[in-house]
Order: C-alpha cells, then structure tokens, then sequence
C-alpha cells in the first residue's frame, strides 16, 4: 500500500494528524499533491464556506473566534484558514491569528491552519482554495476564511468564499468613499465591529446610504409619472436597511449589522443574516453560479501553473531564450517576435508525454 493511500485511509477515518498531514502537501504542492486533490474531488461541496475581510485593526479575528464559539454550540464542525503576513525572516505565517483565537484552538470540533500570504497581494493565501478543499472533503460543516488585513484592491476572498463578510470598525467612516470601488463592492454582509465606540451609526448610515443608491432603492416605491412629489421619494439608506431585514430571492441587499466581537454583541444577527444569504445563495442560483466560477478559475490556474513549470523548465526553451538576446539587443528582431516563435515551439513540446 503506497504512502498516499495511507494518508487517506487516516483521513476517511477522522484523524487530525492525517488532515494536518493533507494540508500540508497540497499548501506546499509536495509530490502528489494534485493526486490528493483529485481523489478528494467528490467529497468537496458540502461545507459553507464565510470569507472575513476588513481593514487591519478591524477585530476580524475576535468576530471569527465568536462565529466559531457560536456555530460548535449548535453543534457544528468549524475549519478556520487564517492567512497571516508572511514572515520576512522564514517565509511562514507569523500565527497571529491562531494566538488571537486560542480559546476555541484546542476543542476537537475545531480546525485553524494558519497560511503565510508568500507575497499574494489579494489578501489571501494562494493555496487557501485548496486548503479550503481539503477541509471541506474532510467534514467540516462551516469554513471560516479569514484575510490578512485588506485594501482597496485586495479582493480575492470574493472568489473563495460563498459568502463575504466585510468587517468595519467606526473609525472607517472617512475611508468609505475610499473603499467604495474596492472592498465595499465584494460584499455580502457588514459587521461594523466596536460599534460601542463613537461614530458606529454615523458608519452604518453611510454604508446603508451608498447600498441604496447603488441598487436604486431610493426610487424603488415611487409612481413612475411626471411631476412625482420629491417627498414621496424613500430615504435610499432605510430602504436599504428595510429590504436587507427580509428574506430575500431575487436581488441581495447586504445588511449592515453592528457587533461588539470582544463582547459577544451583535453575533447572533450576525448568524441569522449569514443563514438568510445561505437561502438567498441556493434560491436564487447564486451558489451555484459562484461555485461553477469558482471550479473555472481553479482549472484555469492550474492549467497554467503546469504550462509554466513544462515550457520554462524545459532546457532548449532556455537556450533559445538565451541565444536570442543579441538579436534584441541590435535591433534585428523584438521580444514579440521571440515570444511568438515561443508559442509555436511550445505547442510542440506540450505534445510530448
């Protein structure tokens, strides 16, 4: 019996050494890692995966560790992947995430790896996917992704997770115009977290503003005829707050919900709003147009990760590559010509066995 078929025989038998051990060939991509994936493939699917995002400072890993607490109270197995800085001494996560969540780290309902970002500039991990994958094949009914702390263009989590929760503090209120273009536009949920603190509704209305006039709630009841009186018009932001309160079918207005993570406040809402989008996701045929994207961009990458290792590994690419550069140097040929003849030599040698 060979070593991979050992693994998972561990695996389908619920060890944690075996999951740590899958985890980490395919984070690493180690020898048989795409194998692993490919006999895990069937068993991926089940699991809700939640993205949590915000600003650094924003307390996504206190809100994370209260989401946990709550979804192994109703009896849930939660998977954490928590993408931390990369270390600039080593290359690995610095585990900050893991030390902020110690109190539910060692109950064996729960599972935290922490992935060093190994300078991926959309917040995440590139092997968070399959990480995810992992975990998901494994049995965990809940997977907690959680970003380093994000910008305005840092934006992957959206692709990872079903559901994208985006984690606010009162003190973001002068960076919403900011982040509108960015962050503001991936989510499904807001969480505008130390709402104790002064600022939190000025923050929640402002979010609740910019969602309304950005799906048109502010005209949603108005008579469409000329001369309307202007103030029959609905407040966009109330709107907002109105239709993101209901069950929802057709078009997801993201509620703005505030929390108080080192409290415990606000979780509870925050639980049945990531419920009322999970309904939302499969009503409506999101989950599976996300999910569908999600499986394209997976075959996409790895097609290229291969293509990469095939064409750029191969010695006579090299050579050629070498034996052009006087070429482009005195003019007679450009580095799109090359590039072109590239193609067609590449087209050869991904015919080779």
């Amino acid at each position: 019996m060979d070593a991979l078929t050992q693994l998972l025989e561990r695996f389908d038998a619920g060890q944690p050494a075996a999951l740590a051990r899958a985890v980490s060939i395919v984070e690493n991509q180690r020898e048989g890692y795409d194998v692993l994936l490919s006999r895990l493939h069937s068993r991926i699917g089940r699991a809700r995966r939640i993205g949590v995002t915000g600003p650094p400072g924003a307390g996504k890993s206190t809100l994370t560790t209260q989401l946990v607490t709550a979804y192994r109270a109703a009896g849930l197995k939660v998977g954490v992947v928590a993408v931390d800085p990369t270390s600039p001494f080593t290359g690995g996560a610095l585990l900050g995430d893991r030390i902020r969540m110690e109190s539910v780290a060692l109950d064996p309902g729960v599972y935290i790896r922490s992935l060093a970002t190994r300078g991926s500039l959309g917040g995440l991990s590139s092997a968070t996917r399959v990480v995810a994958d992992v975990l998901d094949a494994f049995g965990f009914d809940r997977i907690l992704l959680e970003t380093v702390g994000v910008g305005q263009s840092e934006l992957d989590i959206a692709r990872v997770a079903d559901s994208t929760l985006v984690v606010l503090v009162p003190e973001s209120g002068d960076s919403i115009q900011t982040l509108k273009a960015g962050l503001m536009e991936i989510a499904d949920l807001f969480a505008v977290n130390k709402a104790d603190r002064p600022g939190a509704d000025r923050v929640r209305n402002d979010i609740e503003l910019m969602l309304g006039m950005r799906q048109g709630l502010a005209l949603r009841d108005v008579p469409a005829h000329h001369g309307v009186d202007l103030k029959a018009i609905n407040n966009p932001g109330k709107s907002a707050r109105q239709a993101a309160a209901e069950e929802q079918t057709e078009a997801w207005v993201p509620p703005v919900l505030r929390t108080v993570a080192a409290k415990g406040e606000g979780v509870t809402e925050l639980l049945d709003a990531l419920d009322r989008h999970a309904r939302y996701l499969e009503v409506s045929g999101e989950l599976f147009r996300r999910r569908r994207e999600r499986w394209r961009e997976q075959v996409i990458e790895v097609a290229e990760q291969r293509l990469r290792r095939r064409v750029w590994g191969n010695a006579g690419i090299r050579g050629y590559i070498e034996g052009q550069l006087s070429a482009i140097e005195s003019g007679a040929t450009s580095p799109f010509g090359i590039a072109d003849e590239l193609l067609r030599r590449g087209a050869d040698l991904l015919r080779e066995p």
